[in-house]
């Protein structure tokens, strides 16, 4: 990743501009939004390479567009290394998005029924924390597969690497945010969600549940050219901007560093996001801490679909514009916008993955329930949880589940995944049961599909 060219001074051009005269000043303020013709709110390093509308240079366009954006900028009790304000503006690209995030995270309109239903729900809400563990695990360099990974938390097994640790580690911590999801956010929160994310992974594992010190040199590095992109504040600033951002995320939305504004619940969850990123207050795990806190604030606005959502898994996909997003803010003003931009994308695709995934599970179950129903004898005797197992089976024989996996998959107790795999074995013989030392094993027969449709 490279570092962004900067924007070219405002005053600078804002004073060549206003010795052509008044005119001149006046056809470059009213020919302007935030946002260029398509939309788009970018930075000077893209804008650059466009072709400016007729009758303008590129840095008449940028001053126009800037005006627009000073005019509109909102500013946050947030502040850089500086001291200086961080801000944001609403183009309709936002306001678009918060509005369509407002009817599909909250649940109150257009809820998926699979995680409605009390049965499904701790199903998918299980998946969705595996799915966001390991992401979030493989951001930070984390090499292991999705597949070992979810293999790893649905047995139980011990970690046996760094890479399958982290994992464990943010598996735990997602747990851990939706139990204090209700609870004021404290420095000792933070600190014990670092403490979890990095346990059993530093070289140092001092450096676990503390900030970073003075003599602990810490800069965020590209990793190919080796260049320095951002260097946090300094350590001893920590304990204030910490508690600044605690007070921040505690404060009601309708107060901001202005009396009487309304600050959106989703922009407060991305800044916070942001902000521990740009603290980067940790010796490690800075990363991972800031998207659990991003969890935490959207649980405790009551965004509960964010639950089930994993943001790592989109944001994975595109790493450098994560990089880039943190970078365009720094390097432009402090103006978060370009930062809200991306993180509204990211949920928005997140949100629409999960849509997609519930649909297609849906589909796989009813058609399982359809194979039933040639069998009288099977007919209505499955729950959700024994159908999603007979789903998997149809496709993987020989597969051997076990009553830990079973459990753990569905957040059910050993008694209640115990019944649920003797039923199938003993009394439906829809699999085989063996032992396995002290453990029994419920085998996928090759003949299953037969077995159902007899």
């Amino acid at each position: 990743m490279r570092l962004p060219v900067a924007p070219p001074s405002f005053e600078a051009l804002l004073s060549d501009t206003v010795a052509q005269g008044p005119d001149e000043l006046c056809r470059v303020m009213g020919a302007f939004t935030e946002v260029d013709m398509q939309g788009r709110y970018l930075h000077w390093d893209k804008m650059r390479h466009r072709p400016p509308p007729e009758g303008f240079s590129s840095e008449q366009w940028w001053l126009g567009v800037k005006m627009a954006r000073r005019m509109n900028y909102k500013p946050l009790p947030l502040r850089d290394k500086r001291n200086l304000a961080f801000c944001y503006c609403l183009p309709a690209i936002v306001q678009k998005e918060l509005h369509w995030l407002d009817r599909h995270a909250s649940g109150s309109i257009q809820a998926e029924e699979a995680i409605t239903d009390p049965q499904m729900r701790n199903t998918y809400l299980i998946s969705s924390l595996i799915e966001e563990a390991i992401s979030s695990s493989q951001l930070e360099g984390a090499s292991t597969t999705q597949n070992v990974a979810k293999e790893m938390i649905r047995q139980g097994r011990t970690p046996r690497n760094k890479s399958e640790q982290m994992v464990i580690n943010n598996y735990q911590a997602m747990h851990f945010i939706r139990e204090y999801k209700n609870e004021p956010l404290t420095p000792s929160l933070v600190f014990e969600l670092q403490r979890m994310l990095t346990q059993s992974t530093l070289d140092n594992e001092d450096q676990a549940g503390r900030f970073r010190r003075v003599d602990e040199d810490i800069k965020v590095m590209d990793n190919v050219s080796h260049i320095v992109l951002h260097e946090p504040p300094p350590a001893h600033e920590l304990p204030k901007r910490m508690q600044a951002l605690c007070d921040f995320a505690n404060a009601d939305t309708m107060q901001s560093s202005n009396a009487g504004t309304f600050l959106h619940p989703v922009i407060k969850a991305i800044v916070l996001h942001f902000m521990l990123g740009y603290d980067h207050p940790f010796c490690d795990g800075n990363g991972r801490t800031a998207r659990a806190l991003f969890y935490w604030a959207m649980a405790k606005q009551g965004y509960w679909l964010a639950e089930f959502i994993s943001i790592s898994h989109i944001i994975k996909q595109s790493p450098a514009q994560y990089g880039q997003a943190y970078l365009y803010t720094e390097t432009d003003d402090n103006d978060l916008t370009y930062f809200l931009v991306y993180q509204l994308d990211v949920i928005h695709k997140a949100v629409t993955a999960l849509h997609e995934f519930l649909h297609k599970k849906v589909r796989d179950i009813n058609e399982a329930e359809k194979m039933l129903t040639q069998n009288v004898y099977l007919k209505d005797r499955l729950n959700f949880r024994q159908l999603t197992l007979l789903r998997h089976a149809l496709k993987h024989p020989r597969f051997a589940y076990v009553i830990e996996e079973h459990q753990r998959s569905h957040g059910i107790s050993y008694d209640v995944a115990r019944k649920d795999l003797l039923f199938m074995a003993d009394e439906l013989k829809l699999l085989t049961k063996t032992k396995d030392g002290k453990r029994y094993l419920f085998v996928a027969p090759e003949d299953l599909e037969l077995r159902i449709c007899k």
